[in-house]
C-alpha cells in the first residue's frame, strides 16, 4: 500500500480550502459603495468557514491528538452557530432591517455557554431523560449552541418568508428565492455535523457560502423562473429525444431486423437526422409549454411595436394620447397599471434647472400631484444621462439612489408601478411613462425594457405633437382669459374715468358760486380804507387764497366741458406773438424770482383761428410748468415756425409753437402720462407749494387741459427730452401745432408781427 506524507496532506487540505473560501472573501472585498456592511459580514462568515476548514485539516492529519472525535464535533457545532449567526445578520442587512434584536440574542446564548462552561448554575450530571434519550451535564453546552443555532437559522428563514410575503415587487421576491438554496445546503451541512455524519471538507458549507455571497453583494440576479425555464426545456427535450430514438430504434429493429441488407448503423443515422429535423420545432413546442405551466409571460413584441406605432401616430390630443398609448402596453405586457407624465422644464430662484412632472390624466381619473426633480438629484440625473428605464427595484436598493429626497422617494412609492421609461426628444427630456406589476407577478425581463424603451422613442413624436396643441390650446384659453379681464378692466376705467369726470364737473360747478362771494367779498374790504393794516394783510392772504381756488376751479371747469366734448370755443382771428407776450408778461415776476431767462423769438407768423382766453391758458401752464421744473439761472425759449401743408393732417398747413428749457427733463416712458389727469411727476407733498418754487407742486391739471383745449382746435401737442435727469439738465420742449383755416371770400389772411423779447 502507498504511504502518504502526512504533510503533504496537510497542505493539499489547506490549498483545497483556501482554494474554496478565499475567492468568497476576495468578491466581498470588491464590494460596491454602499455594501460596506453586507461585504464586511460576507467575508466574516468565510473567514470564519476558513477557519474551520484549516481546523479540520490539521485534525484529520493527526496534527491536533488532543482532540479526540467527539471534541472535533463539539468545535464544529460551535462553528455552525457562529455560521449560523452571521446568516441571520446577513440576512437582516440585506433586508435592510434592525440587527439590534438578534445581536441581544447572540448575547443571551453567549452568556448561556458561559455560565454553562463555568458550572455556575451547579447543575447535576444528568440533567434530563426520557428513558431513550439522556441530557448530561458536558453535553449541555453543545446541546445550548443546538438551540442558538436553531433560533438563528429558523429566524433567518422566517425573516426571508415574510419579506417574500410583504414585497410587491417580483425583482425582490426573485432575490429572495435564492435563499432557499441557501437554508438548504446550510441545514443539510450542519444537520450532517451534529450528527457526526460530516462529509470531509464540508462542501456544502462552502457552496452555501458561495450563494451568500452572489445574493447579498449582486444587484441584478438571474431570474430564478427563467433558469428553471431553460433547464427544465433542456432536460424534457433530452428526454423526448432520447425516447423518441429508443422507441424508434426498437420498432426499427423488431420490424426491419429479418429485412435483406438490414443495417442497424444506417437506421440509427436515418433516426437520428430525422431527430435532427425534429429539434427545432420541439423545442418551440417544448418551450411554449414550459412556459405555459411556469405562467412565464408571452407577447409578440413586433406586432405589439406595429399596433402601438399605427395607434398613435395621429392623435393630437394629449389625454387621448396618454389613454391609447398606456392603454396598449398595458394589454399586451399585461400591467395593472399605467401613467404618462409630462416633463417641464423651469429654473428656480437660485437659477438652478429642475424638472416638473405632470401626470397626464383625464377629468374623472385619480389626480396626482406633480413633483419637481432638481438637475443634480440622482433621480433626474439617471434619466438625463443613462437615458435607460429605472426599475422602483434599484429606486429602493441601490446606494446611488439614497440621496434622492425623501418627498422624491414617496412620490414615487405613492406610484406604486415598477418601471419608469423616459421619453426623449431631440436630447430633451420631454416625459415618462409608468407601470405597475405584470399580472402575472412576473419581473420585467431585459427583453421587456428593451421594448418598452422601443415603445418610448415611438412616443416621442406623438407626445412632442400633441404637447405643442396642448400648449395653443391653453395659449388660446389663457389668451381668452386674459381679453376678458381686459375687457373688464377697460369698463371698471372707463366708469372710473366717467365717476372722476363727474366728480370734476360737480365740485367746479358747486364751487365756484362760494369762491365767488368770498372774492367779492375780500375785495369790497380791501377797498376800504379805514380797515387796520393787519387786517388788510389777512383779507389779502384770504383773497390771493380764493383767486389761487378760481384758477384751479376754472381748470377743473374746463377740463370736464373736455370730458364732456361740451367746450365752448370762441373762435376769431388773433395773433400768437401777442398771446404769448401777454402771457411771458403775466409770469415775469416768477421768473424772475428764480432767475430765470425768458426769451421769446418768433418770426412773422400767420395769424390763426382760436379762442384766445383757451389759448392763453395753454400757453400759461406750458410757461409755468418750464419755470418750475428749471433750476436758477435757467434759460426758458418760446420760438415758433410755419408748418408746410400736408394733404393727410394739414391742408391749410399750420404754426407751431415750441416752448423749451433746461430742466429736469422728462423721463421717455412719462412722454404721453403727463398729459393725464391729475399726474404728478413727483411727490404727492407738494400740492401746497408755490407756483415759481423749483419742482413745486399743482393740481395735475395743466398739461391735461392743455392737451384738451389743443385738440379741441384740431390741433396736436407733444414733448420732446432726452431724458430725466436732475444732475445734467438735459431740458424739453414742448411742441404745440394749431392748424391754419382756408380764409372765406371775404377774409384775408393776415400776418403779425415778428416778436423777439427778453424778460
Amino acid at each position: 500500500m502507498p504511504v502518504f506524507d502526512p504533510a503533504l496532506v496537510t497542505f493539499t487540505l489547506l490549498t483545497l480550502i483556501a482554494a474554496l473560501y478565499l475567492p468568497v472573501i476576495f468578491f466581498a472585498l470588491l464590494r460596491r459603495e454602499g455594501q460596506e456592511s453586507a461585504a464586511g459580514l460576507v467575508s466574516l462568515y468565510a473567514l470564519v468557514g476558513l477557519g474551520l476548514g484549516v481546523f479540520e485539516a490539521f485534525w484529520r492529519d493527526g496534527r491536533l491528538p488532543r482532540y479526540d472525535a467527539l471534541a472535533f464535533g463539539d468545535i464544529q457545532t460551535y462553528g455552525a452557530l457562529a455560521l449560523a449567526f452571521l446568516t441571520v445578520m446577513i440576512v437582516q442587512v440585506f433586508m435592510r432591517r434592525q440587527t439590534v434584536g438578534w445581536f441581544g440574542a447572540a448575547v443571551l446564548i453567549a452568556l448561556g455557554l458561559a455560565v454553562i462552561a463555568a458550572d455556575a448554575g451547579r447543575f447535576p450530571y444528568v440533567i434530563w431523560s426520557s428513558g431513550a434519550w439522556t441530557l448530561t451535564r458536558d453535553r449541555l453546552a453543545v446541546s445550548w449552541a443546538l438551540v442558538g443555532w436553531l433560533v438563528f437559522m429558523i429566524g433567518a428563514a422566517f425573516s426571508v418568508i415574510a419579506a417574500y410575503a410583504q414585497t410587491r415587487q417580483p425583482l425582490l421576491r426573485n432575490r429572495l428565492t435564492y435563499w432557499i438554496p441557501i437554508f438548504i445546503l446550510i441545514a443539510i451541512n450542519d444537520g450532517m455535523i451534529m450528527a457526526a455524519t460530516a462529509v470531509i471538507g464540508n462542501p456544502l458549507r462552502w457552496l452555501a457560502a458561495i450563494i451568500i455571497a452572489y445574493v447579498a453583494l449582486t444587484h441584478d440576479l438571474g431570474d430564478v423562473r427563467q433558469m428553471v425555464r431553460r433547464v427544465l426545456v433542456y432536460i424534457i427535450t433530452a428526454l423526448l429525444i432520447m425516447v423518441f430514438y429508443l422507441v424508434s430504434f426498437t420498432i426499427a429493429e423488431i420490424s426491419l431486423q429479418a429485412a435483406p441488407g438490414y443495417n442497424p448503423l444506417l437506421v440509427g443515422a436515418g433516426i437520428s437526422l430525422f431527430l435532427a429535423l425534429l429539434f427545432t420545432p420541439l423545442l418551440s413546442i417544448v418551450r411554449r409549454v414550459v412556459d405555459r405551466w411556469l405562467k412565464l409571460d408571452q407577447y409578440n413584441v413586433g406586432r405589439t411595436l406595429h399596433e402601438y406605432s399605427e395607434s398613435i401616430s395621429n392623435i393630437l390630443e394629449m389625454e387621448r394620447l396618454a389613454s391609447v398609448a398606456v392603454g396598449i402596453i398595458m394589454e399586451n405586457m399585461q400591467v395593472q397599471r399605467g401613467f404618462l407624465f409630462l416633463v417641464d422644464h423651469d429654473h428656480n430662484s437660485a437659477g438652478a434647472l429642475f424638472y416638473r412632472l405632470r401626470a397626464v390624466r383625464s377629468a374623472g381619473e385619480r389626480q396626482i400631484l406633480a413633483i419637481e426633480l432638481n438637475e443634480d438629484g440622482p433621480i433626474a440625473s439617471h434619466f438625463i444621462k443613462d437615458g435607460r428605464p429605472l426599475l422602483q427595484y434599484d429606486l429602493d436598493l441601490l446606494p446611488s439612489f439614497r440621496n434622492a429626497s425623501l418627498l422624491e422617494r414617496e412620490w414615487f412609492n405613492r406610484l406604486e408601478s415598477e418601471v419608469y421609461i423616459p421619453i426623449f426628444s431631440k436630447k430633451q427630456w420631454i416625459g415618462m411613462l409608468a407601470f405597475g406589476s405584470k399580472l402575472s407577478g412576473n419581473r420585467y425581463t431585459e427583453d421587456d425594457l428593451v421594448t418598452l424603451g422601443a415603445l418610448a422613442n415611438q412616443t416621442a413624436v406623438a407626445l412632442e405633437n400633441a404637447r405643442l396643441v396642448d400648449n395653443l390650446m391653453r395659449l388660446n384659453t389663457e389668451l381668452r382669459q386674459a381679453r376678458r379681464d381686459l375687457e373688464k378692466t377697460n369698463r371698471d376705467l372707463e366708469r372710473l374715468d366717467k365717476t372722476k369726470s363727474d366728480f370734476i364737473s360737480i365740485a367746479s360747478h358747486e364751487l365756484r358760486t362760494p369762491l365767488t362771494v368770498i372774492k367779492g367779498y375780500s375785495e369790497m374790504l380791501m377797498e376800504d380804507s379805514n380797515l387796520d393794516p393787519n387786517f388788510r394783510r389777512v383779507i389779502k392772504g384770504i383773497h390771493d387764497g380764493a383767486l389761487r381756488l378760481h384758477e384751479i376751479m376754472d381748470s377743473m371747469f374746463d377740463i370736464a366741458q373736455i370730458d364732456a366734448r361740451s367746450l365752448q370755443l370762441n373762435l376769431q382771428q388773433i395773433s400768437l406773438g401777442d398771446v404769448l407776450r401777454d402771457v411771458c408778461l403775466t409770469l415775469k415776476s416768477q421768473a424772475k424770482d428764480r432767475n430765470l431767462a425768458l426769451n421769446i423769438d418768433l418770426p412773422i407768423l400767420p395769424n390763426i383761428k382760436a379762442d384766445p382766453n383757451s389759448l392763453r391758458k395753454v400757453f400759461q401752464h406750458l410757461v409755468n410748468n418750464a419755470i418750475k421744473f428749471t433750476p436758477n439761472a435757467g434759460k426758458i425759449a418760446i420760438t415758433g415756425h410755419v408748418v408746410d401743408a400736408r394733404p393727410t393732417d394739414l391742408p391749410e398747413g399750420g404754426v407751431e409753437i415750441i416752448v423749451s428749457d433746461t430742466g429736469v427733463g422728462v423721463d421717455p416712458n412719462y412722454r404721453e402720462i403727463i398729459f393725464s389727469k391729475f399726474y404728478q411727476p413727483g411727490e404727492l407733498t407738494k400740492h401746497s407749494t408755490s407756483k415759481s418754487r423749483f419742482k413745486g407742486g399743482g393740481s395735475g391739471l395743466g398739461l391735461a387741459l392743455s392737451k384738451g383745449i389743443v385738440e379741441a382746435h384740431g390741433g396736436r401737442i407733444w414733448v420732446e427730452s432726452p431724458g430725466y435727469d436732475e444732475i445734467n439738465f438735459p431740458g424739453s420742449k414742448f411742441h404745440v401745432l394749431i392748424p391754419l383755416t382756408k380764409p372765406g371770400k371775404e377774409d384775408s389772411l393776415k400776418m403779425s408781427a415778428p416778436v423777439k423779447v427778453t424778460l
